[in-house]
C-alpha cells in the first residue's frame, strides 16, 4: 500500500494549483470502474481549471457511453496521431485502474517516452515504479472510491457535484458486484451515501448498467450457462465460450462482463472461472472469482499470465480452449487443500 502523504499531497497541490494540460488514462478494455474513475477525475479536473483529456486505449461497452463526459473520450486505436500529441504535450498524466504499463496496450510506449508528470491512482497488487506519484491501495473497493479520496485530499470535496458522482458511483458499483464483494467496507458506504445526498440517483444507474442487455446478450448468457461444468471434488466452477459461439450471438464489447459470477454463484463453489475464445488475438481471455482466502490474484499471476485482486483476477492463455481447461483443471489438484478446506 502506498498511500499519500501530506508531503506529497502538498507537491500535488502546488503542481495543480496553476492551469494544466492533463491527460487520464484507463486500461485496455476499460470496465466500469476505469471509466468512472477517469471520467470522474477529469470532470473534477475541469471544473477547477485544468484542460484535461480522457484517452481510452480501445473502445468500451456502450452501457458505460452514458457517463457524464463519454462525448469527449478519445480513443486512441481510432484517433492514434491526435491521442499521442496529446499525451507528448500533457503537463500531468494520471494513469487510473491499472499500475502496469503494459495494461494500457500500444498507449504503452508514448507514456514511458512522455515529460509530463506521471500519477498513479489504483486498487491492484504490486505496483510497477514508471509513475512519479502513486496511490496505491488494494484494500480499496474500487479506483473510483481512491478518486473519491483523492478529491478529499485535495480538500475539494465541495466540487463533487451530480456529473462527476455518477461517474464515481458508476465505478464503486460494478467493482464491488453492487456492494457485495469484500472489499466494500462501512467507508464505502459512506462514500456512497454523501454521492447519494448531492443528487446521484442509484436506480437510474443501476438501470443504465445491468438493464440495457440486447436480446442476444441474454442468449449468449443462455449459452454460457449450458456450457457451464461444476467440479466437485474442486469445489470449482468454469465456463466456456467458443469464438463460434461469441459470432452466432452477435457479440459485442461488453457481453461477457460478469458472466463469470453465475458460476461463483452455485452452492459449494469456491473458485470459477470463464474462458473466452479470441481467435482475432489468438488467445484465450481468462475471469477468475473465488470465496474466502483462494487467492486468484496469485493463481493467476503463477499460471496464466495475469492478476489483480485476491478474489477477483484475469489472465490469459496462449494454448487452444481444449487445452486450456486441460491445463487449468490438472492445476486444480495441487490446490486441492485449499479448494476443499
Amino acid at each position: 500500500m502506498l498511500t499519500m502523504n501530506t508531503a506529497t499531497i502538498l507537491e500535488i497541490k502546488k503542481l495543480l494549483s496553476t492551469s494544466k494540460k492533463v491527460v487520464i488514462v484507463p486500461h485496455k478494455n476499460p470496465d466500469g470502474d476505469a471509466m468512472g474513475s477517469t471520467l470522474g477525475l477529469c470532470l473534477y479536473l475541469k471544473k477547477i481549471g485544468h484542460s484535461a483529456t480522457v484517452i481510452a486505449p480501445n473502445d468500451y461497452p456502450e452501457f458505460l457511453k452514458w457517463i457524464p463526459g463519454n462525448k469527449d473520450v478519445i480513443i486512441h486505436e481510432m484517433d492514434t496521431i491526435n491521442s499521442e500529441d496529446l499525451i507528448s504535450s500533457a503537463d500531468v498524466i494520471f494513469t487510473l485502474d491499472f499500475n502496469a504499463l503494459h495494461r494500457c496496450g500500444e498507449m504503452r510506449t508514448p507514456i514511458a517516452n512522455a515529460k509530463g508528470v506521471k500519477i498513479m491512482i489504483d486498487h491492484h497488487q504490486q505496483p510497477d515504479s514508471y509513475a512519479d506519484y502513486v496511490y496505491s491501495d488494494v484494500t480499496m473497493s474500487s479506483t473510483c472510491q481512491m478518486v473519491y479520496h483523492f478529491i478529499e485530499k485535495m480538500e475539494d470535496l465541495n466540487q463533487i457535484d451530480t456529473s462527476i458522482g455518477e461517474a464515481l458511483y458508476t465505478g464503486i458499483m460494478t467493482d464491488t458486484a453492487s456492494f457485495r464483494f469484500p472489499l466494500t467496507t462501512s467507508t464505502t458506504h459512506k462514500v456512497i451515501a454523501h454521492l447519494i445526498d448531492i443528487g446521484v440517483e442509484k436506480s437510474k444507474i443501476h438501470n443504465a448498467v445491468y438493464d440495457t442487455n440486447s436480446f442476444g446478450r441474454l442468449q449468449l448468457l443462455g449459452c454460457a450457462m449450458s456450457n457451464l461444468r461444476f467440479l466437485e471434488n474442486h469445489n470449482t466452477a468454469y465456463i466456456t465460450l467458443t469464438n463460434k459461439e461469441l459470432d452466432s450471438h452477435g457479440f459485442k464489447k461488453g457481453d461477457t462482463e460478469g458472466l463469470v459470477n453465475y458460476g461463483l454463484s452455485l452452492k459449494r463453489a469456491k473458485l470459477a472461472a470463464i474462458f473466452i475464445e479470441h481467435k482475432q488475438e489468438g488467445i484465450i481471455k481468462i475471469s477468475f472469482r473465488s470465496k474466502g482466502s483462494f487467492d486468484v490474484n496469485k493463481f493467476a499471476r503463477n499460471h496464466f499470465n495475469g492478476g489483480g485482486h485476491n478474489n477477483a483476477s484475469g489472465g490469459r492463455s496462449d494454448l487452444n480452449l481444449k487445452d486450456t481447461i486441460t491445463k487449468f483443471t490438472d492445476l486444480l489438484t495441487e490446490y486441492e487443500l485449499e479448494l476443499n478446506s
